[in-house]
């Protein structure tokens, strides 16, 4: 059975073939170091015109996926050491093909970004993440909402920074975040970790402004554990 079976066509015909083209990359039918079918083969596998193919190649290609020399077969990139933005915000609308591993990462990534965050964030604005630390939010709460709260105050944060890279680093993070936010919610412990931290940066925010940074990442290093537990 091809690797491409299976899937929706969409409207663009560039698009289809650089979606099909990406999931098997992500799902190791083209790893790292390997060369693609020659492009007559690969067009036809993928129901797609060689000049159609040629587009999707080169867009892959921009993103840093795949390495194409003139003459050469194109070469599947090492994405994980060689990409950047544009790959993790692939990934992130591939959020379906993540591995454990890679959830992993991403999790432990943001656990190592996101102090620093927050820690600039109440120092420059305390008003603004204190009066959304006010918006009630009850433990039995739907799954869904209580994932978007919680998202919502890390994404008030990051915006507060006023860092256009911050921002476009959590804005590829949304998509997994929303995915893993409303399994992760499902359980009641997690609901009142989460709880327990809203009260607790309150606290800290009013009184001791420059503990903002410990407390997010023992919170953010806990909910790793937790998560890795389910």
């Amino acid at each position: 059975m091809s690797p491409f079976e299976g899937l929706q066509k969409p409207l663009k015909p560039a698009e289809f073939a650089e979606n099909q083209l990406l999931e098997a990359i992500l799902d190791n039918t083209y790893g790292p170091g390997e060369t693609l079918p020659a492009e007559r083969l690969l067009a036809g596998t993928l129901g797609v015109t060689r000049p159609t193919l040629r587009e999707a190649l080169q867009r892959l290609a921009r993103e840093g996926w795949v390495t194409i020399i003139h003459g050469r077969p194109t070469r599947v990139n090492d994405y994980l050491c060689s990409g950047g933005l544009g790959v993790l915000n692939t990934l992130s609308r591939f959020n379906d093909c993540l591995s454990p591993d890679m959830i992993a990462h991403l999790l432990e990534a943001r656990t190592l970004i996101f102090p620093g965050v927050a820690q600039k964030a109440a120092v420059t604005d305390s008003k603004a993440i204190l009066a959304y630390l006010d918006i009630p939010i009850a433990l039995d709460v739907d799954t869904k909402l209580f994932a978007l709260h919680d998202w919502g105050l890390q994404m008030l944060m990051v915006e507060i920074t006023a860092n256009p890279v911050l921002k476009m680093m959590f804005n590829d993070f949304a998509p997994v975040y929303h995915r893993l936010g409303q399994l992760y919610f499902t359980k009641k412990k997690a609901r009142e970790m989460s709880l327990e931290y809203y009260g607790a940066l309150g606290v800290v925010i009013r009184e001791k402004v420059g503990a903002v940074h410990g407390l997010v990442q023992k919170t953010m290093v806990r909910s790793q554990r937790f998560w890795k537990e389910i």
